[in-house]
């Protein structure tokens, strides 16, 4: 009933007029939480990335070596790459479902702002997977043999570079949304994109493992989301509208 209200106001205030319409800080906040309580439904596709972020870390200490020394040489590189595609993984489903049932078409028809809208279904995206990763990387860190110290740094750097992986994964997401087996083709498109974000990463997160100064490549991650921001939902909005035709 929750979940109805809220899409039955959402569609409300997409179509209403008058001095009393809705602005779309408002309509994006609806579609926010629409977004967040379906996904709550599905535990599967909202477990699932994180479940894989941690068996790939904590099995990197069985499969290359328990020394602890070395397994901080690799916990950067181990860390961001898992990072990486675990937020993969529930890309191919942001705008899939709305595409197929006609949501998306409404909401382009609907004489609010698209991408508004979008970027909300964006930042959804990013609380249900970033946000956990970030939340989960010091102890997929301790796995490897992180110092404690190094935590907070390892928090701040993941937080923010997944706000780039989930900006730019929803360009290529909104690309590929009308094709049926759309994941193999989403990875070829969004990797090669997401390679600064890594460079940067790992590179913050070492700093950070040795105890050393870490700001300006996270400085560096902070410019690219600040980027991925500013042009990522124009993108978006671009390719949705694309595939609506």
């Amino acid at each position: 009933m929750a979940e109805a209200s809220a899409w039955a106001a959402l569609r409300s205030a997409a179509g209403s007029q008058g001095p009393a319409v809705p602005s779309i800080g408002s309509v994006a906040r609806l579609m926010l939480e629409r977004d967040l309580r379906l996904a709550f439904r599905k535990a599967s596709q909202l477990v699932q990335p994180m479940a894989f972020f941690v068996i790939v870390t904590t099995l990197f200490p069985l499969a290359v070596t328990p020394n602890l020394v070395q397994l901080r040489r690799i916990a950067p590189g181990v860390i961001w790459a898992a990072a990486l595609l675990s937020s993969l993984l529930a890309l191919e489903f942001l705008f899939r479902d709305d595409a197929h049932d006609g949501t998306l078409e409404q909401f382009a028809l609907s004489g609010r702002s698209l991408t508004g809208l979008l970027l909300a279904k964006t930042v959804a995206h990013w609380l249900l997977t970033g946000l956990p990763l970030a939340l989960m990387a010091p102890i997929a860190g301790a796995a490897l043999g992180v110092p404690e110290a190094a935590m907070p740094g390892i928090l701040a750097t993941v937080a923010i570079g997944t706000v780039t992986l989930s900006l730019i994964g929803a360009v290529g997401a909104a690309l590929t949304m009308g094709l049926r087996r759309s994941g193999a083709l989403l990875s070829l498109l969004t990797l090669p994109l997401v390679i600064p974000v890594l460079i940067f990463g790992a590179r913050a997160t070492q700093l950070a493992i040795r105890s050393e100064a870490y700001r300006g490549p996270l400085l560096l991650l902070a410019a690219l989301a600040v980027l991925a921001i500013t042009l990522a939902p124009l993108a978006v909005t671009a390719a949705v509208r694309i595939n609506l035709e």
